[in-house]
C-alpha cells in the first residue's frame, strides 16, 4: 500500500481494516488519516473505481466501516468518524491517479531532494513504468521529468476554474449530483479547503 494512502504505522493498521469493507462495497480508499486532536478524528477518503461518490454513498461506507472499526476495536480513544469524497482538488494517492489525471495541474513534494529541490508544480504528463511524468518550468521552459512514485510524500490537484466544471460535469454524467446540487465544503484541520461529499459518525 502507498505511503500516500496510509502515512503512519496506525493508519496502516486502519487501512487493513476498513480496506476490505470499502472494497466490498465496490469503492476504493484512496486516503486514510488518523488525526489528533481533544478529540480524535478518523478521515477517510473514498471513490468509485471510475470516480464519482456522493454524499449517500459516503454515508453507506460510514455505516460499514464503523461496523468493524466497533467489533475490531483498533482506536483506544473517542473518534469521529469523517468518510467523505477526495474533492476537487483532490490527493493523488495511488500511481493509477496520475494517469487517471494526465492533462491537469498538480502540486507534489517528494521526502528527499531531488536535483536540490522538494516541491514540483506543473502539468501532469502520464506514467512511465514506476515514474509519474511532470512537465514544469526550467531555465524559462517547459520540460517533462520522471519522479519515481515512491519519492513522493504529497500530491494533489490544483484548484482551478476548468478543474471544478470538469469534476461537475463527471458528477453529473454518473448522476451524483443534478443542477440544482452542489458539494459541500468541509475544511480539515491543516488543510487547504476542500470541496467534497462527506458524511460523519462520532464513536
Amino acid at each position: 500500500m502507498s505511503d500516500l494512502i496510509a502515512k503512519t504505522a496506525i493508519d496502516r493498521r486502519l487501512a487493513d481494516i476498513v480496506g476490505p469493507v470499502i472494497e466490498g462495497l465496490g469503492f476504493e480508499l484512496v486516503r486514510i488519516r488518523l488525526m489528533g486532536g481533544r478529540t480524535r478524528v478518523l478521515q477517510i477518503m473514498a471513490d468509485r473505481p471510475d470516480g464519482g461518490i456522493g454524499v449517500d454513498e459516503c454515508g453507506t461506507i460510514s455505516t460499514a466501516v464503523s461496523a468493524v472499526l466497533d467489533v475490531e476495536d483498533p482506536i483506544e480513544e473517542n473518534f469521529i468518524l469523517e468518510v467523505s469524497s477526495p474533492g476537487i482538488d483532490r490527493p493523488l494517492t495511488r500511481l493509477k491517479d496520475f494517469e487517471m489525471w494526465k492533462g491537469w495541474e498538480a502540486r507534489i513534494e517528494t521526502s528527499e531532494l531531488i536535483e536540490g529541490r522538494r516541491r514540483f508544480k506543473g502539468g501532469l504528463m502520464g506514467v512511465e513504468g514506476e515514474e509519474i511524468l511532470i512537465e514544469i518550468e526550467e531555465g524559462g521552459q517547459d520540460v517533462t521529468i520522471g519522479l519515481r512514485f515512491d519519492w513522493l510524500s504529497d500530491a494533489k490537484l490544483i484548484l482551478t476554474d476548468q478543474l471544478i466544471a470538469e469534476m461537475l460535469r463527471q458528477k453529473k454524467a454518473s448522476g451524483v449530483i443534478d443542477e440544482t446540487q452542489f458539494t459541500d465544503i468541509e475544511e480539515f484541520e491543516g488543510e487547504e479547503e476542500e470541496i467534497s461529499d462527506a458524511s460523519e459518525t462520532k464513536h
